[in-house]
C-alpha cells in the first residue's frame, strides 16, 4: 500500500502504525491507553524552558520530539480527538546566577534574585531578560513551524490562571509536605515551604522559612529578612511562586497535561512532581526520560555555560533537516552534540529521504522523516552530499559558491542554484562549515615511499582516462590501484574473489593530498571535481613530498 493510499486510508494507516514499534508509536501508545482509562475530549502536550539562558538545542529538541509523538498520536487516534502543544516558559523563577554567554553581565549581577520577567535585558532589545529568551525561543519554534501555544508562567501567575491550584496546594500543603520532606537535606527540610513570596518591597523572589499557611484565607506569612516584619500576603495573584517541584506538579494539575517528556537528570524530579499532582487530585501525566546531550568533553550542556551548539550555530552549517533527524534518533542514549556530529547528520537525512519512496507502507513509518515531516516527507532531490562538498571546497580552497556551482554544473549538468534552492543552501553551509571547522585544523601528512609509488601510479591511471569517465569508472580504477601492500584487506573479499582494499588506502589519500582525516567516496569526488584537477592535486602532493 503506497503513502497516498495510506493517507486516504485513516483506518489502514491507524492498522499500520499499531503495529510500529518507531518510538513516538509507543509513546503515543501510552496516551491512548491513559485516555481508555479516563476518556477526554482534548490531549494537552507541554514542553517546558527554563530561560535563565539563551534557548539551547536541548530546548528544541524537547518540542521536536514531543512534536513528533503528537502526530504518531492523531494517526493512532485517525485525528477524532483535538490536540495542543504548549511550550511553557519558567520566567518567573528568579535569577539565580549569571550566564557566561551574555553581555552586560554587571546589569544582571545587580538584579539576581528577581523574576527573570523583572531582570533587565542585557542586549537591550526586550523589556525583561526573559522576555527576551523567550522570544529567542519563539523565533526558532515559528521559523520551523511547529504548531504550538506558547505560555508564560509570569502571566498565568499574575492573571490568576493559577489561583485555584494555587489555594488546592495550600489546602493540601502537609500531603506536599510530607511528599517533599524526605527528598531534602535535614537543613533544607527545617524551613521548606513548597511557595516561595516574591518580595512586595525589593521584588525579589524570596527563599524564606514560611511562618504560617493559612488554607482559609489564602496566604502564608514569612518575615522580611531586611526589615524583621512580619509579612502576609496571598499566594495568588502572583504574590508568590512554586518552587519547581510542586510547581511542575501544579501546572499538571492545573491545566490537565496529558504528556511530557523530560531529560534523564530529571528522573526522581519527575517522581515526586508526579505524587505531588497526585495529592492535588490530578493524574501525572505521561512522558519518558530522554537521554542528555554532551559536548565535546563529555559533559552536560548547559544554557548557562553556553557549551555545546546553539541554535543558531547548527543552523549555520546545516538544515534544520538534519537538527530534526539529530533529535529523532535514540532519544534514550546520550549523544555528542559537537560540530563534527552535522555532516553525518546532513547526508544520513538526504539517504532516508531517497530511501523513503522505495520502502513499503510498514517501513515507511519506521523511516524518521515520516515522522520528522509528520507523514508527508518532501520529494529527494539532492544530487551531491554534504561531504563531498566539503571536500570540493577543501580540494579546491573555493571559499564561494561560484566556484563549486562550476563543478557541480559540469558533474550535473542542468542542475542550478535556481533548479535546486536546497542545494544552493548545502553549498552556503558547506562553505561556512570549510572556514570555520575545515580550514584552521587543516594538515598535509607526507606519503611514505610505497605511498608515492601507489600515487604516482594513480595519477597516471587517472591521466589515462575519458573525461567522460563516471563515477563508478573512476572508483573502480581507484580501487585497483590500492590493491597492493600495505592497503590489502585480506578478510574482505573483492568481487573477482581477490583480496579487497582496506579504508586505509583511501584515507591515506585524503590525508596526503587534502588534508583531512576521512571523505566521501573518492570516485565521486574525483568524477565533480574534474580527472584533469585530481592530476594536479597528485601532482602538487608529490612536488611537496620530494
Amino acid at each position: 500500500m503506497s503513502t497516498i493510499d495510506l493517507a486516504a486510508n485513516p483506518s489502514d494507516l491507524r492498522a499500520l502504525a499499531e503495529q510500529s514499534n518507531a518510538w513516538p508509536f509507543e509513546q503515543a501508545k501510552a496516551i491512548v491507553a491513559r485516555l481508555k482509562k479516563s476518556p477526554k475530549d482534548e490531549v494537552l502536550f507541554e514542553t517546558g524552558y527554563g530561560p535563565s539562558g539563551l534557548p539551547h538545542i536541548g530546548t528544541f529538541g524537547e518540542v521536536a520530539r514531543t512534536t513528533m509523538v503528537r502526530h504518531a498520536f492523531r494517526v493512532l487516534t485517525e485525528d477524532k480527538i483535538k490536540t495542543r502543544l504548549l511550550a511553557f516558559s519558567d520566567d518567573m523563577d528568579g535569577l539565580r546566577k549569571v550566564p557566561d554567554n551574555v553581555p552586560n553581565k554587571e546589569l544582571l549581577e545587580a538584579n539576581l534574585g528577581k523574576p527573570l520577567t523583572k531582570v533587565p535585558d542585557p542586549f537591550g532589545t526586550h523589556p525583561s531578560f526573559g522576555q527576551h529568551n523567550n522570544a529567542r525561543l519563539r523565533a526558532f519554534l515559528d521559523s520551523f513551524g511547529f504548531d504550538y501555544e506558547f505560555a508564560s508562567a509570569t502571566d498565568y501567575y499574575t492573571s490568576g490562571k493559577f489561583d485555584a491550584a494555587l489555594l488546592r496546594m495550600l489546602e493540601r500543603i502537609e500531603k506536599v509536605m510530607a511528599i517533599m520532606l524526605p527528598s531534602l537535606r535535614e537543613e533544607r527540610a527545617a524551613s521548606y515551604s513548597p511557595f516561595l513570596p516574591i518580595c512586595p518591597r525589593t521584588g525579589l523572589v524570596l527563599y524564606v522559612p514560611v511562618t504560617a499557611h493559612d488554607a482559609k484565607a489564602g496566604t502564608i506569612s514569612y518575615e522580611d529578612p531586611g526589615t524583621k516584619e512580619s509579612i502576609t500576603v496571598p499566594v495568588t495573584g502572583g504574590h508568590c511562586k512554586l518552587q519547581w517541584k510542586p510547581d511542575w506538579a501544579m501546572r499538571w494539575y492545573a491545566l490537565g497535561v496529558d504528556y511530557e517528556m523530560a531529560g534523564k537528570d530529571l528522573i526522581d524530579s519527575v517522581k515526586l512532581s508526579g505524587k505531588i499532582c497526585s495529592a492535588l487530585g490530578g493524574t501525572p501525566p505521561e512522558g519518558f526520560n530522554f537521554e542528555l546531550f554532551l559536548d565535546d568533553k563529555g559533559q552536560k550542556i548547559s544554557k548557562s555555560k553556553g557549551n555545546g551548539l546553539t541554535i543558531d550555530e547548527w543552523l549555520r552549517y546545516a538544515s534544520p533537516e538534519s537538527l530534526s533527524l539529530f533529535m529523532y534518533r535514540e532519544p534514550k542514549a546520550a549523544k555528542r552534540l559537537h560540530f563534527d556530529v552535522i555532516p553525518r547528520a546532513v547526508d544520513d537525512y538526504q539517504q532516508f529521504l531517497e530511501g523513503f519512496p522505495r520502502q513499503d507502507a510498514k517501513q515507511q513509518l519506521s523511516n524518521p522523516v515520516w515522522h520528522m515531516h509528520s507523514g508527508q516527507p518532501p520529494k529527494a532531490d539532492m544530487p551531491v552530499t554534504f561531504q563531498l562538498l566539503l571536500t570540493l571546497v577543501s580540494s579546491s580552497n573555493a571559499e564561494n559558491a561560484e566556484t563549486l556551482w562550476g563543478f557541480i554544473g559540469r558533474y550535473r549538468p542542468g542542475v542550478t542554484p535556481q533548479t535546486h534552492p536546497k542545494l544552493d543552501a548545502l553549498v552556503g553551509y558547506a562553505i561556512n562549515y570549510y572556514r570555520d571547522f575545515v580550514a584552521p585544523t587543516k594538515k598535509f601528512r607526507e606519503p611514505t615511499d610505497g605511498e608515492r609509488v601507489a600515487l604516482q601510479d594513480l595519477r597516471d591511471a587517472l591521466s589515462q582516462l575519458p573525461a567522460t569517465s563516471t563515477a563508478e569508472e573512476i572508483q573502480n580504477v581507484v580501487y585497483e590501484i590500492g590493491r597492493r601492500e600495505p592497503f590489502l584487506d585480506l578478510v574482505k573479499k573483492g568481487k573477482d574473489g581477490r583480496p579487497g582494499v582496506s579504508l586505509d588506502w583511501f584515507n591515506m589519500l585524503y590525508q596526503v593530498l587534502l588534508g583531512q582525516e576521512k571523505g566521501p567516496r573518492f570516485g565521486s569526488f574525483v568524477a565533480v571535481y574534474g580527472l584533469a584537477n585530481a592530476v594536479a592535486m597528485i601532482d602538487g602532493a608529490l612536488a611537496r613530498s620530494a
